[in-house]
Parts: C-alpha cells; sequence; structure tokens
C-alpha cells in the first residue's frame, strides 16, 4: 500500500458526505492497530479490522467516476479473503439506509441485514440517518479443502 493517510483521506472525502469523510488523522490513528488492515490504494481502499473471529468492514471509498465497474466488488472480496486469514469467519459492517449503491454491492455479496441504528449517521444538513447493519459468514471454503480419496 502506498498511499499516505492524506491521499487516503482526500479520496474518503470525494466518495461520502454523510456520514462525514474521515480525516488523515483519523486514518492514520486507526492504521496504527494491529487488528486494522487496509487493502487497495488511493484509487480505491477497503479498511478493515478482524478481532476474535469477527471482521468489521469499516469503509469502503470507490472513486464516484470509478463506480459500477467492479472495483468495489473486488476490494469487498479482498477483504473478505484477508478477513479470513486473520481468523474471522463473519464479516459485520454498518451502511446509511440512504447509500443505495452500497446497499446493493452488499446484498451481490452476501451480506444480509442484521439490525439498524437509528439515526446513527448525521447527515450535513444535520439530520439524522439510520445505519443498517449487515453481515455474512466467511465460509471455511476459502481455505484448503481436504483432499478426498
Amino acid at each position: 500500500m502506498s498511499a499516505s493517510p492524506t491521499d487516503l483521506a482526500r479520496l474518503h472525502a470525494r466518495c461520502f458526505t454523510s456520514p462525514r469523510p474521515w480525516t488523515a488523522e483519523e486514518i492514520a490513528s486507526l492504521l496504527t492497530g494491529s487488528t486494522v488492515f487496509l487493502i487497495g490504494d488511493n484509487e480505491g481502499f477497503a479498511m478493515g479490522q478482524a478481532v476474535a473471529g469477527e471482521a468489521e468492514l469499516l469503509t469502503i471509498a470507490i472513486p464516484p467516476e470509478s463506480r459500477r465497474q467492479g472495483r468495489g466488488a473486488a476490494l469487498l472480496e479482498a477483504f473478505h479473503r484477508e478477513a479470513f486469514a486473520r481468523g474471522a469467519t463473519q464479516a459485520i459492517l454498518e451502511v446509511s439506509a440512504e447509500n443505495a449503491d452500497a446497499r446493493a454491492l452488499y446484498a451481490a455479496a452476501g451480506y444480509t441485514q442484521t439490525g439498524c441504528r437509528p439515526g446513527y449517521y448525521r447527515a450535513l444538513d444535520g439530520s439524522r440517518l439510520d445505519a443498517l447493519v449487515l453481515a455474512r459468514s466467511l465460509p471455511v471454503l476459502r481455505c484448503a479443502a481436504a483432499k478426498s480419496g
């Protein structure tokens, strides 16, 4: 990963207004954690963390002009592979109920809604938006299969 936290924050700001984009300092601070991992670069990235068998997708950022070209799906699959390699068997995330494009990406990747956090995000106009909690399992099929005789 060659992008700096400043580069990543610039991309994040191009991708998000609600919830608010992350600052370079916030990204740098997250990346100091031993459980946090980053996939991608300043052309698109996913950040997650894996702890105690569960992985959380913290954010995924794809530039607006690069959406609907498979980059998000590829980053999400790379997140799943890395999370599984770190021992996670379940992946979770939160997404704004208003973000139809992201919700479609996650549904296509097998995520289902497991909860709702009413008023979790604050929009630019100060209104509150619900966050949907989504989850999917990270199947054992990704590990080396035992050879049958």
